[in-house]
C-alpha cells in the first residue's frame, strides 16, 4: 500500500499591493501596467525568503480584470508574471483574467485560484496563509479555509465579510505575524495549524477617504 502525501502548509499572495507596489493616479492605487511600471517592494525578498526557509510553499493569487477589460494584455501580462517570478523564490503565480461578468471559479472573493494552486502542488489551505490588502484577498483565503492577514492601507471600500486574524502595515509585519505563530507547530504534517485569534473588524467609516472603487 502507497504513502499518501503530506500536503505542505503555504503562504498565499495577491500581487499589487503585497508584492509590487501599485500606480498611484489622482489618489487612487492601480496595478502597474507594463514592466517598466512594475516595481517590487524592497522588503519583499527578504520577507519571502523568511517564509521560504521556514518550509511554506509561496504563491501569487492575483486577479487582473483589464485583460477582459481589454486596457492589459495578456503577452504583456505574461512578462511581468515572468520578470516577478525570477526576482522572486515564487512557487507559482497563478492569475485571474476575467472580471465580474464572466462570472467565473477563479475571481476572488471566489476561492477558485487557492483550490488550484491546492491541487498543483499539494498544499493543505486550513494549514495556511493568505496575504492580501482588499476585501476580495480576505474573502477568498476565508473561503478556501486559510488564515488571513490583511495589508490595510485604508482604502474607502467594503469590508471583508469577516475580520483578518491581523492587520498589518506591511508584508515585512505580516511574514513575522506568521512566523512566530509557525513555530508553535509543524508545518508538513497531518496535523492542522491553529489559526490565529481574529481581531475586531475596523468600520470603514473610521479609514482615511481614498477613494478606490472596485479595482481590480
Amino acid at each position: 500500500m502507497g504513502v499518501a502525501p503530506v500536503s505542505r502548509a503555504a503562504v498565499f499572495l495577491d500581487r499589487d499591493g503585497v508584492l509590487l507596489k501599485p500606480v498611484i493616479r489622482d489618489g487612487r492605487p492601480y496595478p502597474p501596467a507594463s514592466l517598466e511600471e512594475m516595481e517590487i517592494f524592497p522588503e519583499a525578498p527578504a520577507a519571502l525568503a523568511r517564509l521560504r526557509e521556514r518550509g511554506f510553499a509561496l504563491v501569487v493569487v492575483t486577479n487582473q480584470p483589464d485583460v477582459a477589460r481589454g486596457t492589459q494584455s495578456a503577452r504583456v501580462l505574461d512578462r511581468m508574471h515572468a520578470a516577478l517570478a525570477r526576482a522572486l523564490p515564487l512557487d507559482d503565480i497563478l492569475t485571474c483574467p476575467h472580471d465580474d461578468a464572466d462570472h467565473c471559479a477563479c475571481r476572488k472573493p471566489k476561492p477558485g485560484l487557492i483550490e488550484e494552486a491546492a491541487r498543483r502542488h499539494a498544499l493543505d489551505p486550513a494549514r495556511s496563509f493568505l496575504i492580501g490588502d482588499r476585501w476580495r484577498d480576505i474573502d477568498a483565503g476565508h473561503a478556501a479555509g486559510c488564515t488571513c492577514l490583511l495589508i490595510d492601507y485604508g482604502y474607502r471600500e467594503r469590508a471583508p465579510s469577516a475580520a483578518p486574524a491581523a492587520r498589518v502595515h506591511a508584508l515585512a509585519e505580516a511574514v513575522e505575524w506568521i512566523l512566530k505563530r509557525a513555530r508553535s507547530g509543524p508545518l508538513n504534517g497531518p496535523e492542522p495549524a491553529s489559526p490565529g485569534a481574529p481581531a475586531p473588524a475596523v468600520p470603514a467609516s473610521t479609514k482615511p477617504v481614498i477613494e478606490n472603487g472596485d479595482h481590480p
